[in-house]
């Protein structure tokens, strides 16, 4: 081949492929399911997932739908949610928390889902993480175990003596196998395990009642678990370990920044930004079966200095020189 005719070539290669980058995107429908998010606010996280998307070529009010349900209040509703969303016919469904992705899955095995959640395989949602083979694919915020063991000895750091732990989750999370997990690492550290059931609404209410029963308790040291129903509720919340004088670890930055004491966790905003590559990839035309769930390599670690004050805990110096944000 001459090199004129190569170079033609090459050229009209190189602009078929611009062409196709510039080609409007497709209408898009997405529903955004969310525990912890309401139907009216876009809070700071969202607003991330919706800029990655417009990143994309999707843009809200031009050639993408967002639908927003609220998946909040009792949990024992989310069946019913899921079939009304699944009843909508949106194109990829954006979701997060075992008990709604459950209830999404059971609705629907044709619908995209891009859930953000702790271990599919260990809930059954998918046959493994490298290749999901159904219709459920997205980001994982846990580590398993390793996790847990790693929030309690961060923990544990701050009272040393402490043997009693109690833990705060919903009456769903606590049969699931994140609760299991928190559990065992918990006697590997010599913790006896005191569960707080929140029952099966993550409201005021229920706080304010645990609060009472972890000082009644005598727990000595508090894990949260990783539910986003928490997190409308975070400064209620914070109070429970606040009213008993214990150290606290959430999973969840949101809590350290409403005056709870620590937090480790896999960054939302990160997540998001991932979870909205995948919801654009498959609006695109890709196949969630074949769409690996994106993993995290790193965790954060932030720590309230106020608030080990108003306890009277002396957090280490070792343990605030390894946090990634102190805040005062």
């Amino acid at each position: 081949m001459r090199r004129r005719d190569f170079i033609t070539l090459a050229a009209a290669g190189a602009l078929a492929c611009a062409a196709q980058a510039q080609r409007p995107k497709r209408q898009g429908r997405i529903a955004i399911v969310l525990p912890g998010w309401d139907d009216t606010n876009i809070n700071p996280v969202q607003a991330e997932f919706l800029q990655v998307l417009a990143r994309h070529g999707y843009v809200e009010g031009r050639n993408l739908m967002v639908d927003r349900y609220p998946a909040m209040g009792d949990m024992t509703l989310f069946p019913s949610l899921a079939a009304r969303v699944v009843g909508n016919h949106p194109d990829v469904i954006l979701t997060g928390a075992p008990p709604i992705t459950l209830a999404l899955k059971t609705a629907t095995q044709r619908i995209p889902i891009v859930a953000i959640i702790g271990d599919p395989v260990a809930l059954g949602l998918v046959s493994s993480l490298a290749r999901p083979g159904g219709n459920v694919t997205g980001v994982t915020v846990d580590a398993g175990i390793e996790l847990h063991g790693k929030r309690l000895s961060l923990l544990k750091e701050t009272r040393p003596s402490a043997t009693r732990l109690a833990y705060l989750s919903s009456s769903i999370a606590i049969k699931q196998p994140q609760a299991a997990m928190a559990k065992q690492a918990a006697e590997s550290l010599n913790l006896f395990v005191l569960h707080i059931d929140l029952g099966n609404s993550l409201n005021e209410e229920a706080y304010k009642a645990a609060s009472d029963t972890v000082a009644r308790e005598g727990a000595e040291l508090l894990l949260l678990s990783d539910e986003p129903q928490h997190l409308p509720n975070s400064r209620t919340l914070v109070h429970v370990a606040g009213k008993a004088q214990i150290p606290a670890m959430y999973p969840f930055r949101e809590m350290v920044v409403a005056g709870g004491l620590m937090a480790y966790y896999r960054d939302l905003l990160d997540a998001l930004r991932q979870a909205a590559d995948q919801v654009a990839q498959i609006l695109d035309g890709g196949n969630p079966a074949e769409m690996p769930f994106r993993q995290p390599t790193s965790f954060k670690l932030s720590i309230n200095a106020k608030a080990a004050r108003e306890i009277a805990v002396v957090v280490p110096p070792t343990l605030l020189a390894s946090a990634d944000e102190v805040i005062e």
